[in-house]
């Protein structure tokens, strides 16, 4: 089947918005590349760290803990991380003001490891995901997934998000437009689904010149029961 072209789908986006200005208000775009490359690693961190804890669990409640987590991480510093034994890991475990979920903190340590591995290897994590070509993001996915700690499915894709790193999503609303047009079937995450979605992705990049980020936040408010955009 023909991928329909993005204009239709930012025509259909806008109506549903109440025009082009509101839909606009909305496609928040990534940050510029020197932006996110300036980034501290410890943010970095953070984020994958919020995010391991926010899946499955509820949003708002990690949020009103996140100071404290902020606190007993050392605010996330790399090197500090790395120093914590298991020991300390089972104790900051059982601290009532975060979350206490021993696996999820031990992700911790894993993601600080990542972390520290690409940063030896390439002399910057920060630069490595900045650099990352977004053409092909769903190999910076594959990464995440491989060398980092619970930052599969869309654990790592929200934390880039969050970052400030380019990227679709496969939230259910852009999950729901690809089968319901027949560009997808089965799992969504196979290969084979991610690899069309890549490349349909970035044959609309192509067409409008706009991110990534833009380009999923207009498709998933073009289709679905939803009029604000779940995504």
């Amino acid at each position: 089947m023909s991928v329909e072209l993005f204009a239709d789908i930012y025509a259909r986006a806008a109506e549903r918005k109440g025009g082009e200005q509101a839909l606009e208000n909305l496609l928040a775009k990534p940050l510029p590349r020197a932006q996110l490359a300036a980034l501290g690693e410890d943010r970095f961190l953070a984020e994958f760290t919020k995010k391991v804890f926010q899946s499955g669990f509820v949003w708002r409640v990690v949020e009103q803990k996140w100071p404290a987590f902020e606190q007993c991480f050392f605010g996330f510093d790399i090197a500090k991380v790395l120093l914590m034994p298991d020991e300390m890991l089972e104790q900051k475990a059982s601290n009532p003001d975060i979350i206490r979920n021993y696996n999820k903190v031990k992700t911790i340590r894993d993601n600080a490891l990542m972390i520290d591995a690409v940063h030896s290897e390439k002399g910057s994590f920060a630069q490595f995901i900045a650099d990352w070509p977004e053409d092909n993001i769903i190999g910076l996915w594959e990464v995440l997934k491989k060398q980092g700690a619970r930052l599969g499915g869309n654990t790592g894709p929200y934390a880039l998000r969050a970052l400030g790193k380019d990227t679709f999503l496969l939230s259910r609303d852009v999950e729901g437009y690809f089968k319901s047009h027949d560009l997808i079937s089965g799992s969504a995450t196979s290969k084979r689904s991610l690899a069309c979605l890549q490349a349909t992705f970035n044959q609309w990049q192509q067409e409008s010149g706009r991110s990534l980020q833009e380009i999923s936040r207009a498709l998933s408010m073009s289709v679905g029961d939803n009029h604000v955009g779940i995504e």
